[in-house]
Parts: structure tokens; C-alpha cells; sequence
């Protein structure tokens, strides 16, 4: 969410803390900012879109995360899609620090949520990015709640990054869906800062089936409506 150098020279442990957007009305639909220590689920809206909701995801790892903790990104072997590579340009352009990124394939689906909950259990991580596409049969009610126990007693946030896939029942704090949106020219009618459209979905004890479309800004590292 909102990444400003004030805010990490006063950022605390993330445990149960709140990272703010930027945006009040976002950030009141949340109670202040997304949670620290729980489970996040991103659903992009469409194959298409796969790379605008890893863009947000990092966006919100890196925010959670700070200046002094990294960020792991899982993702399975044999379930990687279209858009299977991470680039650590493209992550250093969101305002994201791919030096303390550590991206880890596993073999199977079964190895992706095991090696998830031994992040989640490192203090040395400031967050976690689980990737997978479609359906996931492994990743049940009882491996979420596993999930979200491991993020819970550590701190750690993950994002559970879902492409082609359907939601199903989970014990995630909350459940976006994002898509990508036009950007709006800079002068010279040069390329404009990455735009998302979002829906919060779900969201334990709070609103949901609200809407937003967001502007990131990576060098004042925040959004903007």
C-alpha cells in the first residue's frame, strides 16, 4: 500500500499492524489499511490481466514489508502460466526492492503450500507471495486455515496471488479481484504510472463489494485515486 520513507522510519513489527493506501476511502473500507500477519487473496480478473495483479501484489508485499525485511515469492514448477517469469526490472519499476526478493520454485502444489508456511514462519521476511494458477483442489479450507495460523503467529502477510482460477472458501482476511486499467499520458504523451482496477470481494468483520480504480505512483510510492 502507501510506501513513503517517513512511514518506515517509524514502522514497527508487522504484526497486526496496518499499512495505509494513500486513499481515505480505501483506507476506511479497511479500518485504516490492510492487515499485517494474515492472508491476503488476489484473483485477477481475467488470464489477461495475470500481470496487473502480480503488480499490485508487489505493490502491497513491498509496503508491508519495509525497508529492512524481504519479500519470498513461491510459485510451483508445473503450475506456472503464460506469464512465468518474475523480473526483477519490473519490480524494481513498481518502487520495489528485487535485492531483498527471493524467488523460490518448488516442485509440485503440495511443496508450494508446505514451503509457504516455513516462510511465513521466518521473522526475517516482511512478506510473502504464494503464486498459482487455476484450480488448486490442494489448497483446501484446512491448508488456508494452516495458512493463515502460520501468518498469524509470525506477523508475516501473505499474498495468495490466484490466476485463472475461480475463489472458493478460505480463512484470507480479504479477496480482491484486479484487473488492469488505462493509465493516463504524461506530457509528451509519454506512458502513464500503472492503473489498477480493484474490487474487494471479501473482508472478515468489514465492507466488501467496493470498488476502486488506483494509480500507483512509484516515486512517491503511494496511490492515488
Amino acid at each position: 500500500m502507501r510506501i513513503v520513507p517517513s512511514l518506515h522510519h517509524r514502522i514497527e513489527p508487522p504484526e497486526g499492524r496496518r499499512c495505509p493506501s494513500g486513499v481515505g476511502s480505501l483506507d476506511a473500507a479497511l479500518a485504516g489499511g490492510l492487515r499485517g500477519g494474515c492472508v491476503h487473496e488476489i484473483y485477477a480478473a481475467e488470464i489477461g490481466d495475470a500481470a496487473a495483479a502480480a503488480g499490485f501484489a508487489v505493490t502491497l508485499a513491498t509496503g508491508m514489508a519495509g525497508t529492512d525485511r524481504g519479500t519470498m515469492w513461491l510459485r510451483a514448477r508445473r503450475a506456472q502460466g503464460p506469464a512465468d517469469c518474475v523480473q526483477a526490472n519490473g519490480w524494481a519499476e513498481l518502487g520495489g526492492a528485487p535485492d531483498r526478493a527471493v524467488v523460490g520454485v518448488v516442485s509440485d502444489r503440495v511443496m508450494l503450500l508446505r514451503a509457504a508456511v516455513d516462510a511465513l514462519r521466518s521473522a526475517a521476511l516482511g512478506a510473502v507471495i504464494m503464486e498459482s494458477w487455476g484450480a488448486m483442489p490442494e489448497l483446501d479450507l484446512s491448508a488456508s486455515r494452516r495458512l493463515a495460523l502460520a501468518a498469524e503467529k509470525s506477523g508475516v502477510p501473505l499474498f495468495l496471488l490466484r490466476c485463472d482460477a475461480r475463489a472458493v472458501p478460505s480463512a484470507a482476511q480479504t479477496r480482491w479481484e484486479v484487473a488492469a486499467a488505462p493509465s493516463r499520458a504524461l506530457p509528451g504523451n509519454a506512458p502513464g504510472q500503472p492503473a489498477f482496477d480493484i474490487t474487494l470481494l471479501r473482508q472478515k468483520s468489514g465492507p466488501c463489494g467496493l470498488a476502486w480504480r488506483l494509480e500507483w505512483d512509484r516515486d512517491q510510492r503511494q496511490f492515488r485515486e
